[in-house]
């Protein structure tokens, strides 16, 4: 049987006839989007989806309006971990299997937000400028014993964080909305406590909750100011979680000390925005996943679930 399937997430698509025959080899067509930046709109979407069978998709927005269009449409196989793009409700309802790939990307995610807290810990990037300036001064760093770090969600995610963050003797506190096991609390040396207590405490937050109607800006104006004004705010989870301008006026007022952030509310970011002028903030390219060897795994997986999927396995 033959089958049409929607490739488009951006990670994939560069690398795609490296996998084009597990595909192929399956009976399944493939068909990929018109050039676009980072993910596929609901707009873009649309006249693509009409006579598919499966999807295999990164962030791209398949709201309930996109999958009632696709009426062939059986699978979704999403890449990377995050649903959010997804209505899952009206996937439920119009029997469309949704997969994803759980998990795949804690370590190179953890590994990202441990990077960015060693960098503003050890005053990595002030250091080089200065060098490079030709100064030769002795900047001032701290080591991380000496800082709280504050997790805002302890799932796959924050745990493997909390878990590097402990093995370099930091204090690790953390919040989250289900209950954690007592026992891997007192065995991993993490502390819970409220959400408002995390970002007042920490010297470093790291937002590694999922994004839903209650986390959407759960960084806003007021949170900035209950943390410390020489705290570091990290975000490697999803844009929408601060609000931008708010956090833009954080770091100009030195309400906060520093951010680092991956992800952005609109991707890509602006050219004109004024976080890329900040020396204060570490940005990249929504990249805090990058690592070949699990690219390759994801893909791989991704493509066996729309496989799987399409089969009925």
């Amino acid at each position: 049987m033959n089958w049409k399937v929607l490739v488009s997430p951006n990670t994939l698509l560069p690398v795609l006839d490296e996998y084009r025959h597990l595909l192929v080899d399956n009976g399944i067509e493939i068909v990929t989007p018109a050039p676009f930046t980072e993910f596929l709109s609901e707009d873009e979407l649309m006249p693509l989806v009409h006579d598919i069978d499966g999807a295999i998709c990164g962030d791209d927005l398949y709201t309930e309006k996109v999958l009632k269009r696709a009426g062939k449409l059986r699978v979704l196989s999403k890449w990377g971990e995050g649903l959010d793009a997804i209505d899952l409700e009206a996937a439920k309802r119009l029997n469309i299997a949704v997969f994803r790939t759980a998990g795949a990307l804690t370590d190179p995610v953890a590994d990202t937000v441990m990077a960015n807290i060693l960098a503003f810990a050890r005053n990595v990037v002030s250091k080089d400028a200065s060098m490079k300036q030709g100064d030769w001064r002795k900047l001032t760093s701290v080591t991380l014993r000496e800082g709280v770090l504050g997790i805002v969600g302890l799932g796959r995610i924050g745990k493997a964080v909390a878990k590097r963050a402990v093995s370099f003797g930091m204090e690790v506190i953390a919040c989250d909305i289900r209950t954690i096991a007592g026992d891997y609390l007192q065995g991993a040396g993490i502390r819970m406590g409220s959400f408002t207590e995390v970002i007042t405490n920490a010297d470093y937050v790291s937002l590694c909750c999922d994004l839903n109607p209650s986390t959407i800006r759960i960084i806003d104006r007021e949170e900035l100011v209950l943390m410390k004004d020489s705290a570091i705010l990290i975000n490697a989870a999803r844009g929408q979680l601060i609000a931008e301008a708010a956090l833009v006026d954080a770091l100009r007022n030195e309400t906060i000390a520093g951010a680092a952030l991956d992800v952005f509310e609109k991707e890509p970011l602006s050219r004109d925005s004024p976080l890329r002028t900040m020396n204060n903030c570490l940005l990249s390219a929504h990249n805090a996943n990058a690592s070949p060897a699990v690219f390759d795994f994801i893909h791989r997986k991704t493509i066996d679930n729309v496989i799987a999927g399409l089969k009925d396995e």
